[in-house]
């Protein structure tokens, strides 16, 4: 699995939470690796096993048996691509709606509820990555919290700069869709030798982030977005060359999140972490549209 991106992902939990496939059962309720089946607390051999339940089982009990499909993921309670779907899907609505509210409000209250959204998406989502099982309520919660948060920060910009939210939905939406179908065709894929480059990549973005952030409290930069703004390299805001590259960060951390997800599929992680991957999607679909419309911002700012 590969590791060094979401972090939620690089847990325990979710990169070793395999399940022992279920002991298979007759369409009569017993399992096939008890009563007879079972000598001296061993399991028989297979063959042996069923000898033993042939005895017991009369043709049309046979015939009915291997008539039967065979157990599905869904079945045997292990996680699938539309378990996480249909998850990444409901954190998505909680999202919207939560970002629909500090749209709509009067704007007074629309910066506290985005100031709230900043702290409390912060501090769950600090919670859902270092707990040990998934929690969907917590999850959702982060989520519209989240939302609370992107809903304030895009009513600024696009007060600033109209039309800008609406790009940066569209931008999200086409990485995200040109992500999946370059990771699907398996034209990219997380190789330990790029993951080596993101990880490196993102730890100086983050003290790039922390400098800037610290500089702008401190009044050290008058521009509204620091140092991304003050400074300039031929002409182009740095913050143009710094978003790119944040947003080209943002993309390979959905590819290692994709792959992440298919691994959890294929070891037959318990359907309850399907949470965690919806989790972990949403938080780089976030970071992703922040970037983005960061970046649409300096743009037109420098027009």
């Amino acid at each position: 699995m590969a590791l060094g991106g979401n972090p939620i992902f690089n847990g325990k939990n979710f990169r070793r939470a395999t399940q022992a496939p279920p002991v298979s059962q007759n369409p009569y309720g017993q399992p096939f690796n008890q009563g007879p089946g079972r000598v001296q607390g061993q399991v028989m051999d297979g063959q042996a096993a069923w000898s033993a339940q042939q005895q017991n089982m009369t043709n049309e009990q046979l015939q009915h048996l291997y008539n039967q499909p065979s157990a599905s993921p869904a079945d045997t309670g292990r996680m699938t691509f539309d378990d996480v779907i249909m998850k990444t899907v409901a954190c998505l609505v909680a999202l919207v709606v939560g970002a629909g509210i500090t749209l709509f409000v009067a704007p007074g209250l629309s910066s506290g509820l985005m100031i709230l959204g900043a702290l409390g998406g912060f501090v769950l989502a600090l919670v859902n990555t270092f707990k040990k099982q998934p929690s969907p309520a917590l999850i959702l919660a982060y989520a519209g919290l989240e939302g609370l948060f992107l809903g304030g920060l895009t009513r600024v910009l696009d007060n600033m700069y109209p039309g800008v939210g609406m790009q940066a939905v569209i931008g999200t939406l086409a990485v995200f869709a040109v992500t999946l179908v370059l990771f699907r065709s398996g034209k990219v894929r997380a190789t330990p030798k790029m993951v080596r480059f993101f990880m490196i990549a993102t730890i100086g973005y983050a003290v790039f982030a922390v400098i800037n952030l610290v500089m702008m409290w401190t009044g050290a930069v008058q521009e509204p977005f620091g140092l991304r703004s003050s400074i300039h390299i031929a002409g182009i805001p740095l913050g143009v060359f710094i978003g790119i590259l944040a947003i080209g960060l943002a993309a390979f951390s959905l590819i290692m999140d994709f792959t992440n997800i298919e691994h959890g599929v294929r070891a037959g992680a318990p359907e309850r972490y399907s949470w965690t991957a919806a989790f972990g999607l949403t938080v780089t679909l976030v970071w992703l549209y922040v970037e983005i419309i960061r970046l649409l911002a300096i743009l037109r700012g420098d027009d």
